[in-house]
């Protein structure tokens, strides 16, 4: 790919002229009407992908770039390809065949007490073909989730399209009165031995039983069960209690792209900066090297 093809100038609003012809780039489909979804920084809008807030390694092409909006910010491009650059944060990955992952003592005693604290619950673990997933299902099961994190519907719509032909695995815990404690989805990757994190709802009226950690718990050893290599806990940097179960981190590769005379550019708050190294800005390929350190994403 040429990234002098590539356009960097600003799109308008009605450049998403609601063309339904559908594109196909790896897991994702899209028309150039739902590809975008709208995020603001305080009263500044930028735009996202729809598939941003709960599915990983987004795909791109200079197709998709030419009709989305600016401003663009497109998190965890797949680290294979070319393009992107590392952003401020990474994966957090659990490295389930990892004999000395399990034995380590601080996590083992960890992972012991955690199972104690929901002995008395009632668990089940499905998996479910993603081509059967509605968008109620996932309302069902993070409703609550999506309001906290103010998870666009848009991006509900883009999670049953990037699972059609995955499967994903849902994990349950219930009291003996029925009342849910935790549901727990991810995204089954095959392709890379990865299951992927997408979300967790849990109860707050449990919080002292640490559901959110029993769910990371529950998803690791379902991972090493069933002979994947790798669960995937999402970004990490800004969730510390992560870390207990991190032995391996992967960069996000990402891309932003923004006019220069953006206001999103010039406001040194925004994610622009937060994220991104302004050296990055506007560059599709990495063309070099980052030095970064992985040890402060790991427990210790």
């Amino acid at each position: 790919m040429n990234d002098s093809a590539f356009r960097i100038a600003s799109i308008s609003d009605n450049g998403l002229d609601g063309n339904s012809a559908i594109h196909q780039l790896g897991h994702q489909s899209w028309t150039a009407a739902n590809l975008c979804i709208p995020s603001f920084h305080g009263d500044l809008r930028y735009f996202t992908t729809r598939w941003d807030a709960l599915c990983p390694y987004v795909e791109v092409s200079l197709e998709m770039l030419d009709m989305a909006a600016r401003p663009l910010l497109i998190y965890a491009l797949p680290p294979e390809c070319d393009w992107g650059h590392p952003i401020k944060d990474a994966y957090g990955l659990v490295d389930v065949r990892d004999p000395l992952y399990w034995t380590l003592p601080k996590r083992a005693k960890k992972f012991k007490e955690l199972r104690q604290k929901h002995s008395q619950f009632i668990h089940s673990i499905d998996l479910v073909p993603g081509s059967s997933l509605s968008e109620a299902d996932l309302y069902r099961w993070g409703s609550e989730h999506f309001s906290r994190f103010e998870i666009n519907p848009s991006e509900i719509s883009g999670f049953v399209d990037y699972v059609s032909h995955l499967d994903v695995l849902v994990i349950r815990v219930d009291d003996i009165n029925g009342s849910n404690v935790l549901t727990d989805v991810s995204i089954l990757l095959p392709e890379r031995g990865q299951v992927y994190g997408s979300f967790c709802q849990w109860n707050p009226a449990y919080r002292a039983s640490s559901p959110g950690l029993y769910a990371c718990l529950l998803a690791a050893q379902w991972a090493r069960d069933n002979g994947y290599e790798v669960y995937n806990l999402g970004p990490v940097g800004a969730f510390p209690y992560k870390r207990l179960f991190v032995n391996r981190v992967e960069p996000i590769f990402s891309l932003a792209l923004c006019p220069a005379d953006h206001p999103l550019a010039q406001d040194k708050t925004s994610p622009l900066f937060s994220d991104f190294r302004m050296t990055d800005w506007n560059k599709l390929r990495r063309g070099r090297r980052y030095s970064w350190r992985a040890e402060k994403y790991l427990f210790a």
